[in-house]
């Protein structure tokens, strides 16, 4: 669709750990304006970012079978287009998969979560799950589930310490999810993400 954006490599945050899990909460409402590049940078690289030589990621996945495909929605993000794009955790990039605003159509597949509708980008998490079932069996599913529990909460405590809103959201209708952004998996988890309201 569109060529490949390399993101800006993931600036680091300077809330000390302790504190980020103590202060952590899903939070449903957003200040006035959007987020930047640099923001989603460091969200998607705690999401699946590449943290050593050997390719493991940010979070730990059953035999680093990395079941989980990571999208992000973008409406109102400095230095994004608006559009669907996929993230390419190898080159820790951004590809175009779909041009436009989908936030509204989001939402609206999600029960009209103001959550949704109002955020300035949400990060979409799909799973792939024969990834994981080929080695596991049926326990892969389960598998899947724990890594999006490690991924959910790597979101959030980034989104804490950058001083951004999110809340994990899992009530969606799978179908009209899956229509809007027409890839590979099921939907699992949506993380709306905007500036946090003071």
């Amino acid at each position: 669709m569109g060529e490949i954006i390399k993101l800006p490599p993931p600036p680091g945050a300077d809330m000390p750990l302790h504190r980020t899990i103590e202060e952590r909460r899903s939070r449903r409402s957003y200040g006035s304006g959007g987020i930047n590049l640099e923001q989603v940078s460091e969200l998607l690289w705690a999401s699946a970012g590449i943290t050593s030589s050997r390719g493991f990621r940010a979070a730990p996945s059953a035999g680093a079978t990395y079941p989980i495909d990571i999208y992000l929605l973008a409406e109102n993000v400095e230095g994004l287009e608006p559009a669907i794009y996929r993230y390419i955790e190898e080159s820790h990039a951004l590809e175009p998969i779909k041009e436009g605003l989908f936030i509204e159509d989001l939402a609206n597949a999600a029960l009209r979560q103001s959550a949704l509708k109002d955020a300035s980008a949400v990060i979409c998490l799909f799973g792939i799950y024969e990834r994981t079932t080929r080695r596991y069996g049926e326990r892969g599913k389960r598998y899947v589930h724990i890594e999006i529990g490690h991924i959910g909460q790597n979101i959030y405590l980034v989104a804490e310490a950058l001083g951004l809103s999110t809340v994990a959201i899992g009530a969606f209708h799978d179908d009209r999810v899956s229509a809007l952004f027409g890839v590979e998996g099921v939907p699992l988890y949506l993380m709306p993400v905007g500036p946090r309201r003071e």
